[in-house]
């Protein structure tokens, strides 16, 4: 289906108001995404090009680079989590529950959600069979958490025309990658709807600090224009707002003040509500009580 074909045009401002639980006015998701470069295939993304151009295998100064992140960068940012108590959403390759054990335990003992992120980090397009990996992605999940995962976000939302119609055949009940609202929304697909629960492409480390080059502290200054205006936005209507960090981008230690700063200050706010993508989605398919 063509995207016009999968959601009609919606203007927010008509719609049924929405009340979160509590008295909240904004719900706030927090994504940390975990993957596994394949070390003999192009780097997904690159902080250094070679001296004489093209893409040399092994491509260790990239791959090097993202390492770091996996092998450090996770771990300083964690703490920010547990300090200001929230339950993030890990969007996470299947290969990479095997390959980083230890960043998925950590997740799973502090009863963060998983979500699909593809099997590895590699454009939707591009794989030999999109549903054979949904389906190795989802049982990975399963296998290490004790229950299938319900949200999907394509590594670099990527996606073919059939991904929502496989999603909802494999039981997932969300997905993240239609970056075009500020509430959820339904897709109609070949064999029910499925919800897509708002993502963001501006508050994102990756287009900020690698593609759009900003200074670190960049990140805090948008978040938080970005939730100023979003729970202005909500007085009489819910919103949701999402903040996506990799642990190679912002858990580098000249950028992690950067997003410690904007939690804190989210955090302090009233009438937040730190949510994962699946308390978004059952609030959003809940009857309109509040």
């Amino acid at each position: 289906m063509l995207p016009t074909e999968r959601i009609a045009y919606s203007a927010i401002a008509d719609r049924p108001a929405l009340a979160l639980p509590d008295n909240a006015r904004l719900a706030v998701w927090v994504i940390v995404n975990i993957e596994e470069w394949n070390a003999r295939e192009p780097m997904p993304r690159t902080v250094l090009t070679p001296p004489a151009g093209g893409s040399p295998s092994p491509d260790i100064p990239n791959w090097a680079w993202h390492e770091y992140g996996n092998r450090v960068g996770f771990w300083r940012m964690l703490p920010v989590f547990d300090a200001l108590k929230i339950r993030a959403v890990l969007a996470i390759n299947g290969s990479a529950i095997g390959t980083y054990e230890p960043i998925a335990r950590a997740a799973r003992d502090r009863g963060w959600e998983f979500i699909g992120h593809g099997f590895t980090q590699k454009n939707m397009q591009k794989v030999a069979d999109e549903r054979e990996d949904i389906v190795r992605t989802t049982e990975a999940i399963r296998a290490y958490v004790g229950r299938p995962p319900r949200g999907w976000l394509g590594p670099g939302l990527t996606e073919t025309w059939e991904t929502p119609d496989i999603l909802v055949e494999q039981g997932y009940d969300y997905v993240c990658d239609w970056v075009l609202d500020d509430q959820p929304v339904e897709l109609k697909t070949r064999s029910g709807p499925i919800v897509n629960v708002p993502y963001t492409q501006e508050c994102n480390d990756v287009a900020m600090m690698l593609i759009q080059h900003h200074k670190a502290s960049e990140y805090r200054d948008r978040a938080i224009d970005q939730f100023e205006q979003l729970y202005a936005d909500a007085e009489g209507s819910a919103r949701v707002m999402a903040l996506v960090v990799h642990p190679y981008i912002m858990g580098a230690p000249h950028r992690l003040r950067y997003f410690r700063e904007a939690l804190q200050h989210i955090a302090a706010r009233p009438g937040v509500a730190f949510m994962t993508g699946e308390e978004i989605l059952d609030w959003y398919r809940t009857p309109r009580a509040g």
